[in-house]
């Protein structure tokens, strides 16, 4: 089933234009050793295995380049491939193909790294009904192409940066003069935008749900702590509330399941974007 690019994918090609930028620089100097009209051929191979994430950006590289390479993929996005598995063919010219190596491959490691990575946490909670969510804490510069990542490993989003989204975290709960305050405060600016709060005792999170606000973020709650804000926010959606309930803060892949079974709607993982371990994928030429 192909996979289609959400909304907030936007920066693509800015994305994939600043890279190569970077790499580029005033040119190419090494490529250069190659005569200008020899072709080649060359395929990237997986060495591990992981799901595949980052096609759209890839295939922007050489679109960018300008290149007549001919690119032939053999995976789906959001494919799972194996060790030793080619997943692309490429046949153009020689410089077009060295040239684009390094950024096509930096796109492919680190997204599939992030696709993978969810896919584990998704797979682990399979059956619980919870979610598995990302943060903000994203590389700078592939906020959005790490977010479509997420879902592409079979996660969910939460808001896609300040603009989009109210989340009343600690500081602001000091800042405003409690948790009730801040709530009210965010409620007045009518900004049309979802309103989310974190809790960091039972006694917060009991005033965000009386303020029906749309998600609760309880904050590393112990299990018993975890348990009771699970049931109080399961009655008070009983008397018509609306809120729904995710757990933040520490959560790994040892303890995911515990923390789902415990009923909570979501749980978000900031290292699924932030702890990125390239998946080892590699581009081996071969001269026509």
């Amino acid at each position: 089933m192909k996979i289609e690019l959400p909304d907030y994918v936007d920066d693509l090609a800015e994305t994939v234009r600043r890279a190569l930028a970077e790499d580029i620089g005033s040119g190419d100097v090494t490529s250069r050793l190659v005569p200008g009209a020899q072709q080649a051929s060359a395929h990237v191979i997986a060495r591990e295995s992981a799901l595949l994430c980052g096609r759209p950006w890839v295939d922007e590289v050489f679109r960018q380049l300008q290149s007549t390479a001919e690119l032939k993929w053999h995976c789906a996005e959001g494919e799972q491939v194996e060790d030793g598995q080619v997943v692309l063919q490429i046949r153009g010219p020689a410089r077009a193909l060295l040239t684009t190596e390094r950024t096509a491959l930096n796109f492919l490691q680190t997204l599939s790294a992030t696709a993978t990575e969810t896919a584990r946490y998704v797979s682990a909670v399979a059956g619980t009904g919870t979610q598995i969510v990302d943060t903000r804490k994203t590389l700078p510069g592939l906020r959005n192409a790490q977010k479509y990542a997420v879902r592409v490993g079979g996660g969910i989003n939460h808001r896609i940066g300040l603009y989009d989204g109210i989340l009343i975290k600690e500081n602001h709960i000091a800042a405003a003069g409690g948790i009730a305050a801040a709530i009210a405060q965010a409620r007045a600016l009518n900004a049309g935008v979802a309103l989310m709060t974190e809790a960091e005792s039972l006694e917060e999170a009991v005033v965000a749900l009386n303020a029906d606000v749309d998600l609760l973020l309880v904050d590393d709650f112990d299990d018993a702590e975890l348990r009771e804000a699970v049931r109080l926010t399961r009655a008070h959606r009983a008397r018509g509330g609306r809120t729904l309930i995710e757990y933040s803060g520490g959560a790994t892949l040892q303890r995911i399941r515990a923390l789902a079974d415990t009923g909570v709607d979501r749980i978000s993982i900031g290292s699924l974007t932030k702890h990125v371990h390239a998946v080892d994928l590699s581009m081996r030429f071969a001269s026509t």
